[in-house]
């Protein structure tokens, strides 16, 4: 973080500071990370204890102290040896926080934001502009999906005074999420991925969906940059309601920056992107999965929109060889069997294209084998979604699907019900039962995908396999 007196993150919080029996002035100058996890406290750092729906992080203010921390943000005066700031929410104060060290920052006139949100493909596409832009200026960017009113403004509060890009992911669960984000960061390009069905049953329906994902352009200024997908018609209709320029990106003609050409295979995928003014380039693209060539357009707009050449950017996007650590990771290889980790999370339409890709990779004369879990917050959609992802799995012609966990049960039923298959499809209840189940079945040349939201805990499972093939 920058450096700030006590006094001045005082004023930004609207709290009261104590010295807490410390010498601590309001003059005294803190330069250390922000963080909300005791256990992540570095000497001369801020915790910022907030309450959480099953604990308390005031309860771990003593921890943060005996890690070093010189300063806590604090809901109520605690009896700890560290100077605090007692504020009215500590989340609320964090958000406050963030919002001042980005309005300084970018007073010093370097600092050029991008934030990217979308139902799909938010932290692959940060990862991609991440690595792109590092290689132009000093970058700030998430960790992992760190892109909520917790998340997103702890990225913030990472900030220098040398920093020239911050690309701020950002997520939501209901409308305003991303607005509240967004006036904290102010973004000089707004990126809108994909509407789909991801949380959709937290949001309410699809409508509520387009509608909170809009708020990422809806109060863009005219001298700003909205990239929007000119392949989902959600997102394209979010055209009218911004004052943005707006650039386009996609498989359509009509994109300003396009993919052609696009050959997928187990090493990745190949692509040509051509980008306004006729310029081209091929790029060799390390990650596996059609559908993150979107992603990948998506930052090659936005680097463009940063004065970023195409051949810096192609180079950038060459380089990076892993989305996320849990998706879609490709591990084993004894044998020549081919596990592929998608596990982080799921929704519909990554499901359905974690599954595609499977289709495409797999060995020539050798089985493809589906590991599949739940995909959690669809809430009413549920049962059509894993109807729909059975049936696509038999359609696909997958050789052999496992699915686990009651919460996925449905989607077994519907792929037995197809009756085009004969135990094709089997159902266990744990991830102990599937990593049994498939390290005994597997054949050499197999691919095998593990693929389920996060809270279905397949993540893990696949590592397991991964290690067990390797």
């Amino acid at each position: 973080m920058i450096a700030l007196t006590m006094a001045e993150i005082a004023e930004a919080t609207s709290g009261r500071f104590e010295a807490s029996g410390t010498e601590a002035t309001p003059e005294s100058v803190v330069t250390g990370a922000v963080t909300t996890d005791s256990r992540e406290v570095e000497p001369g750092g801020v915790f910022v204890a907030k309450r959480g729906e099953a604990d308390d992080g005031h309860r771990f203010a003593p921890g943060a102290a005996e890690r070093g921390a010189a300063l806590l943000i604090v809901e109520r005066p605690l009896e700890v040896p560290v100077p605090q700031i007692v504020v009215s929410d500590s989340v609320e104060a964090l958000g406050a926080l963030a919002t001042e060290v980005v309005r300084r920052v970018r007073a010093l006139g370097r600092l050029r934001i991008v934030g990217v949100t979308g139902s799909n493909g938010k932290t692959t596409t940060k990862n991609l502009l991440r690595t792109v832009l590092e290689q132009v200026g000093p970058t700030v960017a998430a960790r992992k999906s760190y892109n909520n009113e917790v998340g997103a403004p702890t990225t913030m509060l990472e900030l220098t005074e040398d920093t020239e890009f911050l690309v701020a992911e950002m997520g939501a669960s209901g409308i305003g999420h991303i607005a509240h984000l967004v006036r904290m960061a102010r973004p000089d390009v707004g990126i809108v991925l994909k509407v789909g069905l991801a949380h959709a049953g937290e949001f309410g329906g699809i409508e509520k969906t387009v509608q909170a994902k809009s708020e990422m352009v809806t109060d863009l200024l005219p001298t700003d940059v909205a990239v929007l997908n000119a392949d989902d018609p959600r997102v394209a209709s979010m055209a009218q309601l911004t004052r943005a320029r707006v650039v386009w990106f996609g498989l359509a003609e009509e994109a300003d920056v396009r993919a052609t050409d696009v050959v997928v295979h187990a090493r990745g995928t190949s692509f040509t992107v051509t980008v306004p003014g006729g310029e081209s380039a091929r790029v060799d693209f390390s990650v596996l999965g059609e559908h993150h060539v979107m992603n990948a357009l998506a930052a090659v707009a936005a680097a463009l929109q940063l004065d970023v050449p195409l051949d810096t950017i192609v180079a950038g996007l060459e380089q990076v060889t892993l989305a996320e650590e849990g998706r879609m990771q490709v591990l084993g290889g004894r044998d020549d069997i081919t596990v592929i980790n998608d596990a982080y999370n799921a929704s519909p339409d990554s499901m359905a294209a974690a599954l595609k890709t499977l289709a495409q990779v797999k060995r020539p004369g050798a089985r493809s084998i589906a590991v599949l879990g739940e995909m959690s917050e669809l809430g009413e959609f549920s049962g059509e979604e894993h109807d729909r992802i059975g049936l696509l799995a038999v359609r696909l012609g997958i050789s052999q699907l496992v699915v686990v966990g009651e919460g996925a049960r449905r989607l077994h039923i519907s792929t037995i019900n197809e009756g085009s298959w004969d135990g094709e499809s089997a159902y266990v209840d744990t991830a102990d039962e599937a990593f049994e189940l498939v390290t005994s079945m597997a054949r050499p040349g197999d691919t095998v995908l593990v693929k389920s939201s996060n809270a279905a805990g397949l993540r893990h499972l696949g590592d397991r396999l991964g290690e067990w093939f390797a």
